[in-house]
């Protein structure tokens, strides 16, 4: 089985290497927390790129042959540079769920949470135009949620109170969908649920991603992942932080024992 490299600027990717590894249960994965630089969302364009292009270089030379870019951040503002730099190599880009969001809607509202640099690219601001149609699109940048994330809290009273500071514009505009438009908040999204109430959904691009990537190998063994006569991939763990520090909650995020968390020390 060929290798699949995945990379976010902290464990908000493991959203997406969760879903990753139930539809390619045979393929080894290694997952690359930049958390030297989380987050990515308050980083210049220029420092994205040269954070990506060191990661993916990483990648490359463990005989990854397909990286999934975990990142809204990152696939903003690195994503094409990475596709021109990168031609040996299939990157697969993150898209928020806004088509299933705006397919979905019945106030014709839907609301997007994500870093203030996922939403000032063109990137997303193109998506918006292009699956819009007859709604209305309300933009909400989240300063602050990624880093909760990152120390794993996932529903304390601080968390708790900046997801109802930011959904409150939302819902005032008559949201009754909104995208989480960065990997991180996928694992806040009980905690959103529960501030939004029942009658609001939510959406994410992480199982998307799981299937475009496995459309991208033409993987035929993704198979049941229930399966228990299929042999499982290695999946590890690097990061560009303290592995003491970071490794504890990359296995609250992961939801299972990590044996090793390796630091990584990326050339310039």
């Amino acid at each position: 089985m060929s290798c699949v490299g995945v990379f976010d600027s902290g464990v908000g990717g493991v959203s997406v290497l969760r879903e990753l590894r139930t539809a390619l249960p045979r393929h080894a994965l290694i997952y690359v927390a930049d958390s030297k630089y989380v987050p990515y969302g308050t980083k210049s364009p220029a420092i994205i790129r040269q954070r990506s292009s060191a990661i993916v270089r990483f990648l490359a030379e463990r005989e990854c042959q397909t990286v999934v870019v975990a990142c809204n951040t990152a696939t903003t503002h690195a994503v094409d540079m990475l596709r021109r730099d990168f031609t040996n190599l299939s990157i697969v880009g993150m898209e928020p769920a806004i088509k299933p969001a705006a397919l979905a809607t019945r106030s014709g509202v839907v609301g997007i949470m994500a870093t203030g640099a996922t939403l000032s690219g063109e990137r997303v601001g193109n998506l918006i135009e292009r699956h819009k149609g007859g709604i209305t699109v309300v933009t909400q940048p989240c300063p602050g949620l990624v880093e909760l994330v990152e120390a794993g809290d996932l529903s304390g009273p601080r968390t708790s109170d900046l997801i109802r500071q930011y959904t409150q514009p939302l819902l005032e505009r008559g949201a009754d969908s909104i995208v989480l438009g960065c990997t991180h908040y996928t694992f806040l999204r009980e905690t959103i649920a529960r501030v939004v109430g029942a009658s609001v959904s939510l959406f994410d691009g992480a199982e998307a991603v799981a299937r475009q990537t496995v459309k991208v190998l033409g993987a035929k063994d993704h198979g049941n992942p229930r399966d228990q006569v299929v042999a499982r991939g290695q999946t590890m763990f690097f990061t560009t932080g303290e592995p003491s520090v970071v490794a504890p909650v990359l296995e609250q995020m992961w939801g299972e024992p990590i044996p090793l968390v390796e630091q990584l020390v990326l050339r310039a």
